[in-house]
């Protein structure tokens, strides 16, 4: 049975998109858990004796860094949503299918993107 006669991915097939968004998961938390204590970092490490155009200057940076941190972990929290959620579609038997066409995606997209839910002609069918 080909690939394009299957309307889901078997369990073994699951288990093993499984291990590999839990792995990317476990990787992300790490990351955003990274992120925020920079965050930290950043927001503790101000002082109070620099004076002048100087101090404004580092104010400046603090608040640019800060806000690009806090960029990157709303990012890195929405790739971990989009990962967990890939599971519960892993658990419920729906992971793997083009929420557009309703065909399977293929195991190389899953791979390069596990949380996909369309197909690389779905996606390439929304940009035009």
């Amino acid at each position: 049975m080909s690939q394009e006669d299957k309307n889901r991915y078997s369990d073994e097939e699951l288990k093993e998109f499984q291990d590999l968004i839990n792995e990317k998961l476990d990787a992300a938390k790490s990351e955003l858990s990274y992120i925020k204590e920079s965050l930290t970092r950043t927001h503790e490490s101000g002082t109070d004796t620099t004076q002048g155009a100087l101090k404004t200057l580092e104010d400046g940076a603090d608040t640019m860094e800060k806000e690009s941190l806090s960029q990157l972990a709303a990012r890195q929290q929405k790739f971990i949503n989009n990962l967990e959620n890939a599971l519960v579609r892993i658990k419920n038997g729906t992971y793997g299918i083009c929420i557009d066409t309703g065909k399977l995606i293929s195991k190389d997209r899953l791979r390069a993107v596990p949380h996909t839910m369309h197909s690389i002609e779905a996606k390439l069918n929304k940009r035009s």
